[in-house]
């Protein structure tokens, strides 16, 4: 599940224009990044370990042209279990207790398909409840030497009372190897009937020894003026 991203920090990436200047990204004491991962539309995200975190978790902060706007960790079946909302300050926190039927990236590996059900609540005293699933193509390709599945996905938003919010569907790739998912292009509708269409894909990845490693600086799209939020549906 996501960037997963509900990941995705979707807001951020739309409203950028320049990279105001070169930065590297520093992630807390005792973590270190693994991964650097350029997005279209003028993103960059940093994948990291902590080494305080439990075994398996991982965690993603995302950069736009002003700088980091979301952070979020997962565990090892990629669960989304907490994100911070820089711009907001809302930090959101899996109710795994409530949740009917957490995400599981392994039963996405081994059948082809991961249904889920989970509940989040937020520093505000709202919950959110989620519901969807996450289905291999079948199809892989390789963007800028990595590795990387096709994932169609459809995601239903509901609020505390049950009311849908929001509805977001589309293609997001995976990666086996690092247990993440990396968004693709995507479609939002929410309970006002507004709609749009947005690709957040991976453009170029780098690791450690190359010259964009640990980059805060996003790299691509940025001469483009974006315009239009969205709220993020779930964590890439």
């Amino acid at each position: 599940m996501r960037t997963a991203a509900i990941m995705l920090g979707l807001c951020g990436g739309l409203t950028s224009a320049l990279p105001l200047h070169a930065a590297d990204f520093s992630p807390p004491a005792g973590c270190d990044v693994y991964l650097t991962a350029q997005l279209r539309n003028c993103q960059v995200a940093n994948f990291y370990r902590c080494a305080a975190d439990p075994e398996g978790d991982q965690r993603v902060a995302y950069a736009d042209g002003n700088g980091i706007y979301f952070d979020s960790r997962i565990d090892s079946e990629t669960r989304w279990i907490e994100s911070h909302t820089i711009e907001t300050g809302e930090i959101d926190r899996l109710d795994a207790a409530a949740s009917r039927d957490n995400a599981s990236f392994s039963a996405l590996l081994s059948e082809g398909r991961d249904d889920y059900d989970f509940v989040m609540r937020n520093n505000f005293g709202e919950t959110r409840h989620y519901k969807g699933h996450d289905t291999l193509t079948g199809e892989s390709v390789t963007i800028d030497g990595m590795p990387l599945q096709k994932c169609s996905f459809e995601i239903h938003e509901y609020d505390g009372a049950g009311q849908l919010l929001s509805t977001r569907s589309g293609m997001q790739y995976i990666s086996a190897k690092f247990r993440i998912f990396l968004s693709g292009p995507e479609r939002f509708e929410n309970s006002a009937g507004d709609r749009t269409s947005f690709d957040d894909s991976p453009v170029r990845f780098d690791g450690p020894g190359d010259p964009g490693f640990s980059s805060q600086t996003p790299q691509y799209d940025c001469d483009m003026m974006m315009t239009g939020s969205i709220p993020a549906g779930r964590p890439s």
